[in-house]
């Protein structure tokens, strides 16, 4: 649908109009329109999954594992502890404030605004879409004008599946995105690059609207020497190559033991031949790259890089083909060492000791993932403490963010915030703290006038 502004205003308006309204704030509501979107990953799983094909390449086995499967997953986490996430907290009261209760209670922030990217379109809209309406928020979803397949199946799946009343999807592009973010949300999410996270948190300051942002960065992978070699290749070259490389927290760049930098190299072109065979494109489990933009600007850092192809290169523009590629012998001002990749191009870079990788790592802004792999306990810890990300996996890559008790977001350029399981919930919350005091008991120690006894008193309680 086109939006324009007096278009996004009348949308935001009937949405706050619903909110203020109580419509989203009974647990029965928020569990209706849970089950409401597993029905629609259900019914609409053929046509989405068609749809993602179309957009992406996606084999069906990965759109249903990574984005209709983990969405479901999702939903059943919230529906099976709703009502213990929304039940009052209650903490302690000092001495000094007693009789008394306080607790902590969840309140929905009102209308969220969640804008969401193309490379996992349905997981990456309905995942945070989700988590707002279980929190009892009315609910504004962006899909990618990038999926846009995806991005007309899952408009026309919401209006046959959700109350239209509390939960709307806008298509369109860049200006409709703009329109949005002219109005006046409570809370906004936005899943994407750095460059429009800063212009998603500009539009919000103007309202000091709280923001999540999900961004990206160079996920490193580091090597040691002692690592089995076989399964860090298999696991390495299935993160990576997972959706044509178009993964946040797909392994960026592999830092490896000079030691054993050799027999990895060989054992991760063995596993992409085993995983694609010979002739990748011709794999039916082997996605594409989503236009021709990325495709262009894939390829531009191929044939800029000063590193030595050893595996992959082949590309058909016509198919927006790209090989699942190995690079080794990159230096750290090659073009592939810049910026995220987001595309099937992994550089392999030898260095004398974990040491000297975890210097490299700290030098660049912290990423959204690190995945390490040792087998010794030691190299690990040091890992973790010589290093900042958003998440870690210790001898694997991608499957920390299918585990819904963590949270899964960035730290400083990769994002703020984050989101999963009940975090996702408390993210479009606000914990409002709440005192209450009985009034047959008022003790007139804390009024004036302050006697010496009051004071004496005051000094031994406080």
């Amino acid at each position: 649908m086109e939006t324009k502004v007096h278009d996004a205003t009348s949308i935001v308006t009937a949405l706050r109009g619903a909110f203020d309204g109580g419509l989203t704030r009974p647990l029965a509501w928020r569990k209706e329109q849970l089950g409401a979107l597993k029905r629609l990953l259900v019914e609409g799983e053929t046509e989405l999954l068609d749809a993602m094909a179309a957009d992406l390449g996606k084999p069906a086995v990965e759109g249903r594992l990574t984005d209709l499967a983990f969405v479901a997953a999702e939903i059943d986490v919230m529906l099976r502890h709703l009502d213990a996430w929304a039940r009052p907290e209650r903490v302690g009261v000092p001495l000094v404030q007693q009789p008394g209760h306080a607790s902590i209670v969840r309140e929905p922030l009102g209308v969220a605004l969640v804008i969401a990217p193309w490379n996992y379109p349905v997981q990456l809209l309905l995942v945070p879409m989700a988590a707002a309406i279980a929190a009892g928020n009315c609910v504004v979803g962006k899909p990618s004008e990038l999926a846009p397949a995806t991005s007309a199946a899952l408009a026309r799946l919401a209006r046959v599946h959700l109350d239209t009343r509390a939960v709307v999807l806008v298509e369109g592009g860049p200006d409709e995105t703009q329109a949005l973010l002219e109005q006046r949300f409570d809370t906004i999410f936005y899943t994407g690059n750095g460059r429009v996270g800063r212009i998603v948190m500009e539009a919000a300051a103007r309202h000091l609207t709280p923001v999540t942002l999900e961004l990206g960065g160079k996920s490193p992978v580091l090597v040691d020497a002692d690592a089995d070699l076989d399964v860090a290749a298999r696991r390495i070259a299935w993160g990576k190559f997972l959706n044509a490389g178009q993964t946040c927290v797909a392994p960026d760049y592999v830092l490896v033991h000079e030691q054993v930098a050799a027999p990895f190299v060989d054992a991760l072109v063995r596993t992409v031949r085993t995983f694609y065979g010979d002739d990748p494109k011709s794999s039916p489990d082997y996605a594409r790259i989503v236009d021709d933009r990325h495709f262009e600007r894939l390829t531009g850092l191929l044939a800029a890089t000063s590193g030595t192809v050893v595996h992959g290169g082949d590309q058909d523009k016509a198919e927006r083909y790209l090989a699942p590629t190995v690079v080794t012998g990159v230096g750290p001002d090659d073009p592939l060492m810049d910026d995220e990749i987001f595309g099937p191009l992994l550089p392999v870079v030898s260095v004398a000791s974990i040491d000297e990788a975890i210097a490299q790592v700290s030098s660049r802004d912290k990423p959204l993932a690190l995945y390490v792999f040792s087998s010794s306990k030691t190299t690990v810890d040091r890992v973790l403490a010589g290093t900042s990300s958003g998440s870690v996996g210790v001898n694997l890559t991608v499957q920390q963010v299918a585990v819904p008790d963590l949270p899964f977001g960035g730290v400083g350029g990769s994002g703020m915030g984050a989101y999963h399981g009940r975090q996702g919930f408390e993210t479009f919350s606000h914990r409002k703290a709440v005192l209450s005091k009985p009034t047959r008991l008022d003790p007139p120690v804390l009024y004036p006038p302050y006697t010496k006894l009051k004071e004496w008193v005051l000094k031994k309680i406080l």
